[in-house]
């Protein structure tokens, strides 16, 4: 099924449903907009429903559950919609002020327990084991992701002393020549996905390099490129989008690595200490 037509499956299916099920098919096709970014407890208390009801709804549309179902819808608008049109969503969603931060928190715990529900364990390993045995590691991120690839790159280059930031095409140029079966290429973006990215990620699989994408869900744009594919959470109802799992996933990743290095990466922690030091980089407590 294309994401487009996930709406035209629930209205082709409605003449089937319970009256419970109608209940929340008018829902979604009501708001089409802010519905993709609600969870299972938000949906079924807009619709009037349980929260079992909405669980059974999407296996009766066909899909293994709710998360597929939300996949399909968000990937269907995320695209379209524009950071004007987010922002409008999100003070109609968090509309009571000291009400609406607690959701936030909420939204961001409800992103990390999804993301851990759905982790792939054995791609998330797999994955480790490429950095460990790269030549070269570049982190491809634009526009918002640029703060999560500047992260894990920061500290898999303190782990492994070989990974590269790139933010372009251009910036990277001069290197994609020399991309090798050896070398590794992350490519980090979540809607509205940025072409570059996806572009050098595309053009880096053709070179033969192992790649991995850390985005959003399945139905991403970077997945036909990716060799591994680590998926995270980011959904939330307003004009940005919620890094707080993609963060932790990537803490996770850099953890990992760490953890295989920790010989090689001691040695090398002691001699940028020594540097650090000699050239005063953090604040120190003065002796009294």
């Amino acid at each position: 099924m294309e994401p487009s037509n996930v709406y035209q499956h629930i209205a082709e299916k409605m003449q089937y449903m319970s009256k419970s099920q109608l209940k929340i098919a008018k829902y979604i096709l009501e708001n089409t907009n802010s519905v993709p970014f609600l969870n299972v407890a938000k949906l079924a208390k807009k619709a009037k429903v349980s929260e079992a009801t909405v669980v059974r709804f999407a296996t009766f549309l066909g899909f293994s559950g709710y998360p597929e179902l939300q996949q399909y819808m968000q990937d269907s608008v995320k695209q379209q919609l524009t950071i004007a049109e987010r922002l409008e969503m999100s003070l109609q969603e968090y509309g009571e002020e000291e009400k609406g931060v607690y959701e936030i928190f909420q939204d961001d715990i409800a992103n990390l327990k999804s993301t851990m529900e759905k982790l792939d364990i054995q791609s998330f390993l797999k994955a480790v084991d490429l950095l460990l045995h790269a030549n070269k590691v570049y982190v491809v991120a634009n526009r918002s992701a640029v703060a999560l690839g500047a992260f894990l790159q920061y500290y898999l280059n303190i782990v492994l002393g070989n990974t590269e930031m790139i933010q372009s095409a251009e910036m990277m140029a001069e290197r994609l020549y020399q991309i090798s079966e050896q070398d590794v290429v992350i490519g980090i973006s979540f809607a509205r996905y940025s072409n570059s990215t996806i572009d050098i990620l595309s053009y880096a699989k053709g070179k033969g390099a192992n790649t991995i994408a850390i985005t959003d869900n399945l139905l991403s744009p970077l997945i036909p490129h990716a060799d591994i594919s680590l998926t995270a959470s980011s959904q939330m109802p307003t004009f940005i989008d919620s890094f707080v799992a993609p963060l932790s996933l990537i803490n996770a990743l850099i953890t990992f690595v760490g953890k295989h290095k920790m010989s090689e990466f001691h040695e090398r922690l002691e001699k940028l200490e020594e540097i650090w030091d000699h050239l005063g980089i953090f604040h120190m407590k003065e002796k009294e």
